[in-house]
C-alpha cells in the first residue's frame, strides 16, 4: 500500500467514527441512554451531556485529521496558495456561511434539541423557522460548507483538496438519510 493510500484509508476510517456513532445513537438511543446511566456519577452522565462531550471529542479528531492531511499533502505546509487568492476568499465565505447555519441551529434548538434530546424522551418543540424553513438538515449542510471552505482555504488548487470534502459530504449525506 502506498503512503498516500494509507493516509487516505486512515483519514476515512477516523472520520467515519463520528457519523457511525451518531447513526448508532439515533437508531439505538436506549443503548446510549444506558451507557450514560453508567456514567451518572460524572458531570456528563446524562445522555444529552454525554453526546455533547462526544461531539467535542469528534470535532477535535476531525480537526486533527484535517490538519494532518494538509500537513502531509502540503509537504509540511498548511496553506497552498497566497492569502489574496480568490479561492481563499471563497473558502472563507463558505466557512462563515457554514458556521452561521450551525450557529442558527444551536440557537433554534438549544443543546437538548441538537444533541438528540427528543430521542432520549425529552420534549423538544418542532422548529420550522429559519434555517429549518429552508433546509431539512441545516446543521449538516453547515458542516459540509465549512469543510469545503476549510479545504479551499488550505489545499486548493492541489489535486488532493477535494478528497476529504467529498468523503465528508458522503458521510454527512448518509447520516442525514439514517436519521429519517
Amino acid at each position: 500500500m502506498t503512503a498516500q493510500l494509507a493516509i487516505f484509508v486512515a483519514a476515512a476510517l477516523l472520520l467515519s467514527l463520528e457519523r457511525l456513532t451518531y447513526a448508532w445513537v439515533w437508531r439505538r438511543p436506549e443503548r446510549f441512554r444506558a451507557l450514560a446511566a453508567r456514567l451518572e456519577h460524572v458531570p456528563i452522565g446524562k445522555p444529552v451531556e454525554l453526546l455533547h462531550a462526544v461531539f467535542w471529542a469528534f470535532k477535535g479528531l476531525q480537526v486533527a485529521v484535517f490538519l494532518g492531511w494538509c500537513y502531509w499533502w502540503g509537504g509540511g505546509h498548511l496553506l497552498a496558495h497566497p492569502a489574496d487568492s480568490p479561492a481563499r476568499f471563497l473558502g472563507v465565505v463558505l466557512l462563515v456561511l457554514g458556521q452561521l447555519l450551525n450557529g442558527s441551529v444551536f440557537l433554534r434548538l438549544g443543546k437538548t434539541g441538537v444533541f438528540y434530546g427528543a430521542r432520549f424522551g425529552q420534549h423538544v418543540p418542532w422548529c420550522s423557522a429559519f434555517p429549518f424553513s429552508v433546509l431539512r438538515h441545516p446543521q449538516y449542510v453547515g458542516a459540509v460548507l465549512s469543510i469545503w471552505g476549510f479545504f479551499m482555504v488550505t489545499r486548493f488548487p492541489n489535486a488532493d483538496w477535494v478528497i476529504l470534502p467529498a468523503l465528508e459530504t458522503l458521510y454527512y449525506a448518509a447520516g442525514a438519510r439514517l436519521e429519517r
